[in-house]
């Protein structure tokens, strides 16, 4: 996740997409840009979701509507220095901290999408099992709560050179939206 300034809160790099590139492609500069990482991106988006822009999110026209595409990302490189490092600070977090500190409704609900995909992963054979988890019905969101504040992994690639403290990771996927 990044941090930007004056605030507490997180979010996930995100932007818009120029004329000239995928929403693929758009995702992957977006990380690159704010949080210096770069990676293989999920081919499927973890979902799509409609927001207010920053500077439309208290108007009740249609105007400021967005479209966001959240992708899933296996970082494979953390650069030490990237185009909007001046503005956006990386921070590595578990999946209880990332959905604690996150900033918008709709980032939670791409999380949510995101823990439920690695459990359908590992229950289905198509990921490496990466830790054992108690599994829940999707729609209890109790469960869920639970499922975040249990979880024992971490979003911070385990292969990635230049790493900030000290982090036990099994998982080395994020989230990047387009």
């Amino acid at each position: 996740m990044i941090s930007t300034p004056n605030r507490d809160d997180l979010v996930f790099p995100k932007g818009g997409w120029e004329d000239d590139e995928t929403v693929h492609e758009a995702a992957c500069r977006e990380a690159l840009e704010e949080a210096g990482v770069k990676g293989i991106l999920d081919e499927d988006p973890l979902g799509v979701w409609e927001f207010r822009s920053k500077s439309s999110q208290n108007c009740c026209s249609m105007e400021g509507g967005c479209r966001g595409y959240m992708f899933a990302l296996e970082v494979t490189e953390e650069l030490d220095s990237w185009a909007e490092q001046t503005s956006y600070k990386r921070k590595w977090l578990s999946p209880e901290e990332a959905y604690k500190y996150c900033r918008y409704e709709w980032m939670r609900n791409a999380l949510r999408v995101f823990l439920r995909s690695i459990k359908d992963d590992l229950m289905s054979g198509t990921a490496e099992k990466l830790v054992e988890h108690p599994m829940f019905p999707a729609g209890d969101a109790k469960a869920e709560q639970q499922m975040l504040a249990s979880a024992s992994y971490s979003a911070k690639p385990p292969a990635v050179q230049h790493l900030e403290g000290s982090f036990t990771t099994t998982n080395n996927k994020c989230i990047v939206q387009g």
